[in-house]
């Protein structure tokens, strides 16, 4: 039975499907796999919302983004954005306004809790953008990645070229955004950017393991820490996004509850029971 929620999740439509593995888990799946999953401007705004909810809905702690299969056709995660849209805009000269949260609400959100990245076949354009400003990024081994924006004369501009400057260096970054270099997964797994390989299997299964991981820590600390993983790639430089956090959020968790069963457990030599985050 699934789990009810107060207020119930965004309406979306048949392109974005919604399921809860678990009562603290969301599970996204994109569901256009004959177009590969690509996201058109309605699907980035329900994404948005959808991401918006999940982070103001105390009893989800994790969540995952991964996209629809179908058999006989070629595993993608997501190509990116739809471009046959995308060449309505352009033929009508109508500029594309910006996304929020960047592209699928991800690629430049900041948000409150984590999400996971399970990631199956192609992960292209804003897909890639997407994921890398993920949390945690677990890929089948026959995913891809890449950047081609380059080659159809579009900028990968929703938010991952400082991003990925930052995380794999100038002279990679470079070699993926100018050449349109794809990536196999063991690749990605070797330049730094994916946390797990997944040879057999579904991947999807893979990433509950992992979320299952960060749903026995404590919510409190799993929302400071991530803010504070990522005061690295705030505007005010790292030092000030540290206080920031230390002065904020952190001060909020020393008053919750979770602080407290967490070290009361520890001397007491017992399981924690962690309560939803009211951060």
């Amino acid at each position: 039975m699934a789990p009810t929620f107060n207020p119930p999740p965004p309406q979306v439509d048949s392109h974005i499907l919604l399921s809860f593995p678990s009562p603290h888990i969301l599970l996204v799946s994109l569901n256009r796999p004959t177009s590969m999953n690509c996201i058109s401007t309605s699907g980035n705004q329900q994404l948005y919302k959808i991401w918006s909810w999940y982070d103001s809905t105390p009893s989800l702690r994790c969540a995952i983004i991964t996209g629809a299969l179908r058999p006989n056709t070629r595993p993608s995660f997501c190509a990116g954005m739809d471009l046959k849209e995308w060449n309505t805009d352009a033929s009508s000269n109508t500029k594309k306004s910006p996304m929020l949260g960047g592209f699928a609400g991800l690629s430049s959100r900041r948000g409150k809790k984590p999400i996971i990245s399970a990631v199956h076949g192609i992960c292209y354009g804003g897909g890639f953008e997407a994921v890398v400003n993920t949390d945690l990024i677990i890929a089948h081994a026959d995913s891809m990645f890449s950047l081609p924006e380059t080659s159809r004369g579009v900028v990968a501009i929703a938010g991952a070229l400082p991003r990925i400057a930052m995380l794999l260096g100038l002279q990679r970054a470079s070699e993926l955004v100018l050449t349109g270099r794809v990536l196999t997964a063991q690749e990605a797994r070797e330049w730094g950017f994916v946390n797990e390989v997944v040879e057999e299997g579904s991947v999807v299964n893979a990433a509950l393991r992992w979320a299952d991981k960060i749903l026995r820590q404590s919510p409190d600390s799993v929302i400071v820490s991530r803010a504070g993983l990522r005061a690295a790639f705030g505007t005010d430089g790292v030092d000030a996004g540290m206080k920031r956090v230390e002065e904020g959020i952190w001060q909020e968790l020393q008053a919750g509850e979770n602080i407290r069963e967490g070290l009361k457990a520890f001397v007491e030599k017992r399981d924690v029971q962690w309560v939803n985050s009211k951060l």
